[in-house]
């Protein structure tokens, strides 16, 4: 089964508004196993919307439009779904009351705007709302179905779940839609691709493969359809087990979790401490770190170490060390690791320097290079990257390369 969703709102289109509708839609729909085929965003315009309209009439089974159902003027919908149903607008008794007694338990009067709330083409399906005023409409034409909604998201999303989802379950039988989000790092997308050229191939006709990179992880889709839910899930099992035995050193989850999200399980599952002593990445790693909740069983704290005079005067670091090899070097990361680890007296510690951009590289030190040190009672591990010229995208993959090995250090410890 095919689904369109149709997006209407100029604030959309110049970026004011950020569409969220259509990724929840989407992601509802793809539950109940329909394929959405298209997502369209377009101008508050009657044109646009009868365009769109006909676009998508009689080739999907469901149409959903969010937007331009407000009380004012520039709100447009309604009257453009009469022009292209071949209908008129008819008061609705049963919208009017629902909101002359939500305004009154606001306390505001009840004005001509929000009683054409209450209008709503006569060969609708009246969608009721109990969160706002613009109810939602539901027609079908040319054998698809099309369902207006407003585009305030929380009543959207309450018109989906009381109506919209309960009826397009009785109304169709869809096939079973299955994911398995597997995270991995360690790989640029190019050469994880290369390096699963084989297991893609010969995955089962019924199960794809779909990489979705960011900030250095890479998420491996597997998406599984068909009629018999057993059937998806054990091959996705099945796949899931290759994918660990091809590329075990990579995969930090399988549940579409974050890096910082499994660190801090584990860290509560083996009752250990951490700390981090951040130069580069100025605190993005104890933010990301303490952005879980229950992190204060585990995270004791964070010197943003930025000014060598903070490097040698809190965290221990010679100067020697630095007049020598300079704040972006293994040695400086180590002695800031080791240094912090005592001070704060975890079992963990992180710490980053290097050069985020876009000044003050030099060909032995690049605009990207970052070091990084995890230690422990056991070891202290480093390792050199670099990446690209960008500054806010070298703090995030800096980061993220960070709690990487924290984790591989956590496993072996």
């Amino acid at each position: 089964m095919k689904a369109h969703i149709i997006i209407i709102g100029d604030e959309i289109l110049i970026g004011q508004t950020i569409d969220t509708n259509s990724a929840w839609i989407g992601a509802e729909l793809n539950k109940l196993g329909f394929d959405i085929w298209r997502i369209t965003s377009i101008h508050d315009n009657r044109i646009e919307i009868l365009n769109a309209l006909k676009e998508a009439s009689g080739k999907t089974d469901v149409v959903l439009v969010t937007g331009g159902l407000g009380p004012t003027s520039d709100d447009i919908t309604k009257p453009t779904l009469c022009e292209f149903f071949g209908t008129r607008l008819i008061l609705n008794a049963e919208v009017h009351l629902m909101i002359k007694e939500m305004m009154s338990r606001r306390g505001f009067p009840m004005n001509e705007n929000n009683s054409r709330q209450a209008d709503v083409p006569e060969s609708c399906r009246v969608l009721t709302n109990a969160t706002g005023t613009a109810p939602g409409m539901w027609f079908e034409n040319d054998g698809t179905i099309f369902i207006s909604m407003p585009g305030v998201p929380y009543e959207m999303k309450y018109i989906m779940n009381q109506h919209v989802i309960p009826e397009l379950n009785k109304r169709f039988t869809t096939q079973s839609i299955l994911h398995r989000n597997i995270m991995t790092y360690g790989e640029p997308e190019a050469r994880l691709a290369e390096i699963l050229s084989g297991f893609e191939s010969s995955l089962p006709s019924f199960i794809k493969l779909a990489y979705l990179p960011s900030s250095g992880v890479i998420k491996l889709r597997l998406t599984a359809a068909g009629n018999d839910s057993n059937i998806l899930s054990s091959g996705l099992d099945e796949q899931v087990k290759i994918l660990y035995a091809i590329i075990p050193n990579l995969i930090f989850s399988e549940w579409e979790e974050s890096l910082e999200s499994v660190i801090g399980r584990l860290l509560i599952e083996m009752k250990k401490s951490i700390c981090t002593a951040e130069s580069c990445t100025g605190g993005r790693i104890a933010n990301m770190i303490t952005s879980i909740p229950g992190s204060s069983l585990y995270f004791k704290g964070s010197v943003i170490a930025y000014n060598n005079s903070v490097k040698t005067e809190l965290l221990g670091v010679s100067d020697g060390t630095l007049s020598r090899y300079g704040a972006v070097s293994e040695q400086v990361v180590i002695e800031m690791a080791e240094g912090i680890r005592q001070k704060f007296k975890t079992d963990f510690s992180v710490s980053t320097s290097g050069i985020s951009g876009p000044d003050g590289g030099t060909p032995l030190k690049p605009v990207g290079t970052v070091w990084i040190a995890v230690a422990s009672e056991k070891e202290t591990i480093t390792s050199r990257h670099v990446f690209g010229n960008s500054r806010i995208i070298n703090i995030d993959r800096f980061s993220i390369a960070a709690l990487s090995m924290l984790r591989r250090q956590i496993i072996n410890h």
